[in-house]
């Protein structure tokens, strides 16, 4: 070997890792673009039977029937938003926000009624305040808003960037499938194709479950919060039940939400005789509902629609919150079921491979 040779080799890995750093490099400055590609490509996935059903049932040309989906879904997200409308507004009134003397007297009374409350349990918390800085609490605001305002700017290009796109991918299904197999290498194209027909058809059932699951504790939440009497039942049920899309950590995020929305709707109530019984009682159905969802609903929704265990989705979203946090944990299902397919289609003779995907 000589020296040239050597020479060559070392430019030729040089020029490997650098063209493998410009990638890296361009993938990161550009992953609001792919973060909408895959948005969007869900939401393909997701109305695909919609759009079948146009076309198949109704007889809808292709692009009508695509355009009817893309009112329905725009419909679907003014729905959502007029509904946390009365929300806000009812909170507001409950908070009083707009009249500051009945908001101090109704924060004093309810103040006094937790500190008199606690303190028969042994808790001082007006000592426990005193080791809280407010003073920097409130510098934080301006920033806040500033980042609510960018938050806001960012979110409509990037519902605007996903529409269009979803239109795209709706109206032409082979499209996300055409860009996929140009980076596929030659010879195995035909595999590949194979593999992305049963991961899209796969996917599919899977984000239905997701809505499915969603649908069953909204029922559940909903007719929780009525038999107590809160108001605007169903759209607290509703946010809390969209929370649970995160797995494990939204379920938390949401009792925490319906206990604190559940406690300021009946604020000119007495603390220790109706507002504490009342969020007991709702925290307690709110924990049946997701004992029903994780042990009935959960493993035969997924293990139904992704063809897995109950204790590989487990395992699965428990790596992907290690590894990406709660982007991992949403989704480390999607992402493992697309895996599967691919390893059976190109080691399906590998023992650990034909292990996990017998079911496949």
């Amino acid at each position: 070997m000589t020296a040239k040779t050597i020479a060559n080799g070392i430019l030729r890995a040089l020029g490997i890792l650098l063209g493998i750093f410009i990638l890296v490099y361009f993938l990161y400055a550009i992953q609001s673009v792919i973060i909408y590609l895959i948005i969007a490509a869900i939401l393909s996935l997701i109305t695909r039977p919609i759009i079948r059903f146009l076309k198949r049932k109704l007889k809808f040309p292709n692009t009508l029937a695509v355009v009817s989906t893309m009112f329905l879904m725009l419909g679907l997200l003014t729905g959502l938003i007029l509904m946390f409308i009365p929300l806000i507004l009812e909170q507001g009134r409950s908070l009083s926000l707009l009249e500051v003397d009945k908001l101090e007297n109704n924060l004093q009374r309810i103040f006094h009624q937790i500190t008199t409350y606690f303190s028969s349990k042994g808790i001082d918390v007006l000592s426990e305040l005193k080791n809280v800085d407010f003073l920097s609490q409130f510098q934080e605001i301006p920033n806040f808003l500033n980042s609510v305002l960018g938050a806001l700017g960012s979110l409509s290009v990037g519902l605007f960037s996903v529409l269009f796109i979803s239109f795209f991918f709706m109206k032409d299904s082979q499209l996300l499938k055409k860009g996929i197999m140009t980076l596929i290498p030659n010879g195995t194209e035909g595999r590949f194709s194979k593999s992305l027909e049963t991961i899209n058809n796969l996917l599919s059932r899977y984000f239905i479950g997701l809505i499915v699951q969603i649908t069953i504790l909204f029922v559940f939440y909903t007719i929780i919060l009525l038999i107590f009497g809160i108001h605007n039942a169903i759209v607290i049920a509703f946010l809390c039940a969209l929370l649970n899309l995160i797995p494990y950590v939204g379920p938390l995020i949401g009792a925490v939400l319906m206990c604190i929305l559940s406690m300021t709707s009946n604020i000119e109530l007495d603390f220790q005789t109706e507002i504490l019984p009342t969020t007991s009682y709702i925290m307690v159905g709110y924990l049946i509902a997701q004992l029903i969802d994780n042990f009935a609903s959960q493993p035969i929704i997924f293990s139904k629609t992704t063809k897995s265990h109950p204790l590989e989705i487990f395992l699965i979203i428990i790596i992907g919150g290690l590894l990406l946090g709660v982007i991992g944990m949403i989704t480390a299902v999607p992402l493992y079921t697309a895996l599967k397919v691919i390893l059976k289609e190109f080691l399906s003779e590998n023992k650990i491979v034909k292990s996990i995907t017998k079911d496949l």
